[in-house]
């Protein structure tokens, strides 16, 4: 019997989200929990990433995770079935983003106590979430391979707010007209200080490097 919790998620009542999601992040930082937004398109391997990424942190560190979605409660067990970790889901109402009172809305039913890491697997879409700031202590974004190297041309404000850019199924690169080296510098253009990680969530590839970078910042927010 499947009990994974659902959480409803009310509109946001706080007009200036800026001013929400800065006291958010001190409160986080104060209490030494990294809370990462993880934001891209859908089907781009978010929940897979995680799976894996998971796996080889969970004996490391305490991490729960946040799935946000418009409806259902897939990944939300995906993920609590494939790392055995505290999921929670946390349903929009049907808006495609979410804000920095709703982030705490969906924090405030986690039980943080001992917590390190806390994923927030945003609403799949490359332009709403990256509008609102969330409180998050870092923002990644998936990439993958079939979407096309071009998608920081089209979409700037995504990649410019983004810390860690993942370009996912590399595996596939053969069969797509993708230039990473192209991705790589449409990255820099939008975003000289992202860092960049082509990985496969499929097979593992450069997954640990991503493991190792959200090591590191866990790390650093407990300094």
């Amino acid at each position: 019997m499947d009990d994974t919790r659902v959480i409803e998620i009310k509109k946001s009542v706080f007009a200036d989200n800026d001013k929400d999601a800065a006291l958010l992040r001190r409160e986080l930082k104060e209490r030494g929990v990294f809370l990462l937004n993880l934001m891209s398109s859908p089907g781009s391997g978010k929940t897979t990433t995680l799976i894996r990424t998971i796996n080889l942190l969970k004996d490391k560190m305490n991490i729960a995770v946040m799935e946000a979605d418009i409806d259902s409660d897939v990944d939300a067990v995906k993920i609590k079935e494939g790392t055995g970790i505290q999921s929670i889901q946390l349903h929009t109402g049907g808006m495609c983003h979410l804000d920095a009172e709703m982030t705490r809305q969906g924090l405030d039913n986690l039980e943080l106590g001992g917590t390190d890491l806390v994923i927030l697997e945003n609403v799949g879409n490359l332009v709403c979430p990256a509008e609102f700031d969330t409180g998050s202590s870092a923002n990644a974004m998936i990439l993958s391979v079939p979407e096309g190297h071009d998608k920081p041309l089209k979409y700037p404000l995504m990649f410019s707010v983004c810390d860690l850019v993942l370009v996912n199924k590399i595996d596939v690169m053969p069969y797509f007209d993708f230039d990473m080296d192209k991705c790589e510098e449409y990255v820099h253009l939008r975003n000289p200080k992202a860092q960049i990680i082509p990985i496969c969530a499929k097979t593992g590839e450069g997954v640990g490097k991503f493991a190792q970078w959200l090591e590191q910042k866990v790390e650093e927010q407990k300094l």
